[in-house]
Parts: structure tokens; sequence; C-alpha cells
């Protein structure tokens, strides 16, 4: 399980006094406001990093860390990933998962089939599961009560059902 979840990246610089745009790859990116901490994560370190203030420009959020008052001690963080720790992730209801939780699932049908969730794809309506099976290919399970059997995340496994029309 991932310990560690994205909530945005580094875009560029904002103003002179240390401020950055970030693009938020959170579903809710108004959670920014309740953050009081994020790890600036890179190939070879993460660092601890404490948010003194938020706001919103479009679709960016404009954010100001705590002790960096000037563009140049920003500057290096351009394209940097933002995360939180699982603890300070958003709660979960009941029957929702972590996309990071998700994928590389092992996934197998009710008719024994074996496969790996490789992506997740967002709609209003419900997700879909990208499913890559050894013999039927790919294919895109909706993430509803009738095809979602059963998922346990500690053990990395999804039982699917799939319904008429679903494998070619």
């Amino acid at each position: 399980m991932e310990q560690f979840f994205q909530v945005g990246v580094i875009t560029s610089t904002h103003g002179i006094r240390g401020e950055v745009k970030v693009f938020p790859t959170t579903s809710d990116p108004q959670r920014f406001r309740k953050l009081k901490e994020v790890i600036l994560a890179s190939e070879k370190e993460q660092v601890s990093l404490e948010i003194q203030s938020v706001r919103f420009s479009k679709q960016f959020v404009i954010v100001r860390f705590r002790g960096i008052d000037d563009i140049n001690e920003v500057e290096k963080y351009k394209g940097r990933q933002l995360l939180v720790a699982r603890k300070d992730a958003v709660k979960l209801e009941k029957d929702e998962y972590y996309i990071a939780d998700l994928l590389g699932m092992d996934v197998v049908t009710d008719d024994g089939e074996k496969g790996i969730l490789k992506d997740v794809i967002e709609t209003g309506a419900n997700e879909v599961y990208v499913v890559q099976f050894e013999t039927s290919g790919e294919v895109l399970i909706p993430a509803i009560r009738d095809c979602i059997l059963d998922v346990d995340v500690e053990a990395g496994s999804m039982r699917v059902h799939l319904l008429e029309g679903l494998k070619e």
C-alpha cells in the first residue's frame, strides 16, 4: 500500500515573494485549505514543508510555505510533486478506495480469468477500471456493485463479474 499520495505538482513560481503555482492532482483542490503540511518530493529526497497560505487562481492553487519568502528559494522546486502522508489523506467512506492502492492490483473474474488493474478512469457517474486480462486483453469494468464483487486492499486483489458485453 502506498504511504504517500500526490495532491499536486508545482508548475512555476508566482510573484517574487516565494509563492508557487500548484496544479492540483487531487479530486478536491479545496482540501489545500485544510492542509497544514505537505511533503516536497524528488528522486533524491523528501522535504516536509509547512503551508502558510493558500489561495486559488483559475485551475491553480497558489501556495506559500512558511519560512520561504523569496522567488529564488522556490525556483528550484518547479516540477516537484507535493505529497501527503496516508494519515493526512481524505478519509474514505465504506467501499471507497484510494486509486494508488488499486493500481497494479490482481484481478480475478468469477470465471477464474486473471488480470491486472492498469488504470482508473474517473467519469461523472462512476469510475471505470481498466484491466488487462491474460486471455481476453484489455477490458473496461464499471466500478459498480454488479461488477465489483470484492476488493481486498491488504492482499492487493479484486474479484469481479463481467457483465454481458464487457468482453469482446
